[in-house]
């Protein structure tokens, strides 16, 4: 048996799957945490890592690996290979002032002509231009710019050297640097943000492997882009309810939305992954358990319990300021509150609801590009939620298929260590079975919705 390793680097934690090359049998995995919050020294990751490796019981024995990764964040590195500060990861928005100045200065228009993209404060462009303007002694000592996937695969195989840094494709195009339909970086906007040019990360073909002693590891990928590889997503929408929610469709043409609502990026294939971000998901779910007291189980119990619409209890989710709509500064809200339906009943079924209207929001942007969205595949730690199953097909408007549940943005790296060693994507089997339909299709819901999100809308 040929085995291959997948590692996700996420937000919260870091997880390993060892794999039968041929079959995609999980053999083994382990998984380690991370650090909460918005930034965090990437040493903390690389030890997670290696804690989850040994609690998956190794890698001496994989053929391949790769790795798939949190998106956007910025390890800076000066000429030695030291780290210059903390890596900002995507969900610090301390760099939204830096996202409007730099979208000023270019126009929307122009962003999306050159990378594909509108930037907002997640992107990596954005936190250097932060960086430039309220640290510029860390600034000036910037030699390199990484992302965390490229900075993990370098540690991984004893790098040392600024030229073996890497990248992929799908994660490039996130960075606001990337034009991801002519393959090149644009130089001029890294510039533009950090004030001078640095070394950054070579970008692989899709299938190109890098030596590693006996084995050999893949290019890696964005973790979005690894989860589609992971799920097998074909011509199926993806909904990923994981810290954020993502919603995101393969494309043979790129994504062109000037709104910034839909960002243009790549796939891990060759492809495009035309894609939509909120930041409030799971953990808006944690914040409902915390409130009314109760744990995971309990809350969908409450939530299945209520009516659809909650009664009229709407709850705009934004707890961590918002994405998608661009609204950073914004706050969560618990609106229509009345002496009959301030229930916990009706605040849980009103979390549930507020994260799946915001991914409805998401789809109907990626229809509005072209995409096909006739049926979603929904993954995801809150996915495993029975509100969520139950709730989803009413508010999303479509038929959802829930993947047998598995890590699959260390699915998808695995699978693309196997394509790597093998020189050929393998057919593992990834099942789906129909989500539960708890209710009948609930449009009231989204309009009560739209009506509590325009109270941020309008400000």
């Amino acid at each position: 048996m040929t085995l291959v390793a997948g590692i996700d680097s996420s937000t919260q934690s870091c997880k390993v799957v060892v794999r039968d090359a041929d079959t995609g049998e999980l053999v083994r995995h382990g998984s380690a945490p991370h650090p909460d919050g918005t930034e965090c020294d990437p040493a903390r990751w690389e030890r997670a890592m290696h804690a989850a490796i040994t609690a998956a019981g190794g890698i001496d024995d994989v053929a391949a690996v790769s790795i798939g990764g949190q998106q956007h964040g910025a390890v800076c590195l000066d000429e030695s290979g030291r780290v210059v500060r903390p890596a900002l990861l995507w969900n610090d928005t301390r760099s939204a002032g830096a996202a409007a100045d730099l979208v000023t200065e270019l126009g929307a228009d122009e962003w999306v002509s050159l990378t594909g993209s509108v930037p907002v404060a997640s992107f990596t462009v954005t936190k250097l231009r932060w960086i430039a303007e309220h640290e510029p002694e860390n600034a000036a000592r910037i030699a390199a710019v990484c992302l965390p996937h490229d900075w993990l695969t370098w540690r991984l195989r004893g790098g040392t050297d600024l030229d073996g840094i890497v990248t992929d494709r799908s994660d490039a195009s996130g960075t606001g640097y990337f034009d991801p339909a002519g393959d090149t970086y644009r130089r001029d906007l890294l510039v533009r943000a950090l004030g001078r040019d640095v070394m950054l990360p070579r970008v692989l073909r899709p299938d190109e492997p890098l030596g590693w002693g006996a084995r050999v590891t893949g290019p890696g990928a964005g973790d979005n882009a690894a989860a589609a590889i992971g799920v097998d997503a074909g011509g199926d929408a993806v909904v990923s309810l994981g810290t954020s929610g993502t919603a995101f469709v393969r494309s043979r043409v790129p994504a062109r939305d000037a709104s910034g609502a839909v960002a243009g990026f790549a796939d891990a294939t060759g492809a495009f992954l035309p894609l939509v971000c909120t930041l409030n998901a799971a953990r808006v779910l944690d914040a409902a358990c915390a409130v009314l007291g109760t744990d995971h189980d309990g809350l969908s119990r409450l939530a299945l319990s209520a009516p659809a619409g909650a009664g009229g209890l709407v709850m705009v989710p934004y707890l961590a300021g918002e994405r998608t709509p661009n609204l950073p500064d914004a706050t969560g809200s618990l609106l229509g509150m009345t002496m009959e339906n301030a229930t916990p009943a009706n605040v849980a079924r009103a979390a549930v609801e507020g994260i799946l209207c915001g991914l409805a929001d998401a789809l109907d942007a990626l229809a509005a590009q072209g995409a096909r969205v006739d049926t979603v595949r929904m993954v995801g730690g809150a996915a495993a939620s029975p509100a969520v199953r139950g709730i989803a097909a009413s508010v999303l408007g479509v038929p959802v298929l829930l993947p047998t549940p598995g890590e699959y943005v260390a699915d998808g790296a695995a699978r693309q260590a196997a394509w790597v060693l093998r020189g050929s994507m393998p057919q593992w089997p990834v099942s789906a079975a129909p989500a539960a339909h708890g209710t009948a299709p609930a449009p009231h819901v989204r309009e009560r919705f739209a009506e509590a999100r325009s109270h941020w809308l309008t400000r």
